[in-house]
Parts: structure tokens; C-alpha cells; sequence
């Protein structure tokens, strides 16, 4: 249905091209301003939070989700893609380039040395006096 074969991964660009067709399709180049657009994207990303509103912490990989579940995640997780790219090529922002420099700007802002994770071992005494970490 994609046209894409499952191994492969799906690029910004083809999301925009398809985007862009399927806007153009159904004349809504004129409904698709960039206020609009994100209006949109906010009113999508309200409906992503509702998933998750009343679940708690959820572990990584979703374990305890049905499959249905899933499947509903991810197509709501596509909305807010889907408009998220739609919006950055009204507005002439190439997204891909933006994020990549929004990574190097964020490794400038944190560096590893600053901020890593540290853990910390407990030192104890074992029965014959000597200490183990």
C-alpha cells in the first residue's frame, strides 16, 4: 500500500512528496497555511496525549499493551508526524537539516563530560576486613 518494501526505512522527503500529493489531490493546498497546519498538529498531539493519560509509567517496548493499542499508537503517532512535516514544508524548512543541527546545538549545550549519567557504587566491608565495591 506504501510502495515502500517493509525493509527499507522511509525518508522525511518521501513523507513530503506523499504529503504534499495527497494535499494537492484533494485541493487543500488552500486550507493548508501554516496556522492551520499547526492548529492541526496541536488538536493531533492532544489526541496522541489521551493515550496515555490515565496509564501511568509506561515501560519501554509497551509490554502490557494489546496489539490494538499499538496499532493505535502509532497511527496517532503518525498524525502528528504526518502534519509536523506537512508544516515544516509550508514553511520552507528543510526538517531533516533542522534536526541534525538541533542535535549539534544540544551536544554543544550538554556535553557528555557535563552531564553523564553517573552511577554510584556502595563500598562495603566482607567478613574477612577487606572492602569490595
Amino acid at each position: 500500500m506504501t510502495g515502500v518494501p517493509e525493509t527499507e526505512s522511509v525518508s522525511l522527503d518521501l513523507l513530503r512528496e506523499k504529503m504534499a500529493e495527497f494535499a494537492k489531490e484533494r485541493d487543500w493546498d488552500r486550507f493548508h497555511s501554516p496556522r492551520n497546519l499547526l492548529l492541526a498538529l496541536v488538536g493531533e498531539v492532544g489526541e496522541l496525549s489521551e493515550i496515555f493519560q490515565w496509564k501511568g509509567e509506561v515501560p519501554k517496548g509497551l509490554p502490557d499493551w494489546k496489539e490494538e493499542e499499538k496499532v493505535h499508537l502509532g497511527e496517532e503517532l503518525s498524525d502528528v508526524l504526518l502534519y509536523l512535516v506537512r508544516l515544516s514544508d509550508i514553511c520552507g524548512i528543510d526538517l531533516g537539516k533542522a534536526a541534525l543541527r538541533k542535535v549539534d546545538l544540544n551536544a554543544i549545550k550538554y556535553p557528555v563530560t557535563k552531564h553523564q549519567c553517573q552511577t554510584t557504587t556502595t563500598t562495603t566491608n566482607n567478613n574477612d576486613g577487606k572492602q569490595s565495591s
